[in-house]
């Protein structure tokens, strides 16, 4: 199983070209009950959407498909994560610190990406990203057995190996599980993307998710002023 490619797969590939049509996830998705269920036009003309769309919906993916995340997909995960550092460290104010750009993709520090695929290392840090989103996803428990069934049946259509959706699978059937998933996470700057990617899953409107990530944020120990410099960088991006 290549992980770092997954993890692409699981925020989308990102987009060379902003009016580009649908990608075959988005396609899938709207063509399944859940996609019906939720109104459709997932991400309609961008190439955002992959499997984290499949388990958070429609609207919130339109949102990012017009930011940072809708043209550089994984990296821009780091490059968000990096700039939310940068901007803590140089004791900037949260709500008047710059927010990443498309430019930031190509300048983000190693430390926020994903090490090389052929490293143990990199493997099982871009496995933990994906496990943090869907742990992210299920906060709320929404996804019940009946959308779990639907998730499986989109997962099946896509271009993944059979060890990426076997993995996909078996996180999505278990039990959220924090320690776990913080008991992997190496250092600020991991702890930070861990929570980052996981932000992009959680509406902190809704009671169960906004619960769900601050355990998380305490369990990485992110000082609070970075966790609002991480929270800054979603939700105004």
């Amino acid at each position: 199983m290549d992980a770092n490619k997954l993890f692409e797969q699981f925020l989308g590939s990102g987009r060379q070209n902003p009016q580009q049509g649908m990608t075959e996830q988005n396609n899938a998705f709207n063509s399944s009950p859940l996609g019906g269920m939720m109104g459709g036009g997932f991400g309609k003309g961008a190439a955002l959407g992959g499997v984290l769309g499949l388990l958070i919906g429609s609207k919130k993916m339109r949102k990012m498909a017009g930011g940072v995340i809708g043209y550089g997909g994984a990296a821009a995960a780091g490059a968000l994560a990096y700039k939310a550092y940068q901007n803590w460290q140089q004791g900037k104010q949260v709500q008047t610190a710059p927010i990443a750009t498309v430019n930031d993709i190509a300048n983000v520090d190693p430390r926020f990406l994903a090490p090389p695929a052929n490293t143990a290392s990199g493997q099982n840090f871009s496995l933990t990203l994906v496990t943090a989103m869907i742990y992210a996803a299920k906060a709320d428990g929404h996804i019940d057995n009946k959308e779990q069934t639907v998730i499986f049946e989109q997962v099946e259509k896509l271009s993944l190996d059979a060890e990426s959706k076997a993995f996909v699978f078996d996180a999505l059937r278990k039990p959220v599980d924090v320690d776990a998933l913080v008991s992997s996470v190496q250092g600020i700057e991991q702890a930070s993307e861990v929570y980052l990617v996981s932000r992009l899953a959680i509406d902190i409107d809704h009671p169960a998710e906004r619960a769900y990530i601050e355990v998380l944020a305490h369990r990485l120990n992110l000082p609070a002023e970075l966790t609002a410099h991480l929270d800054h960088q979603i939700v105004d991006a």
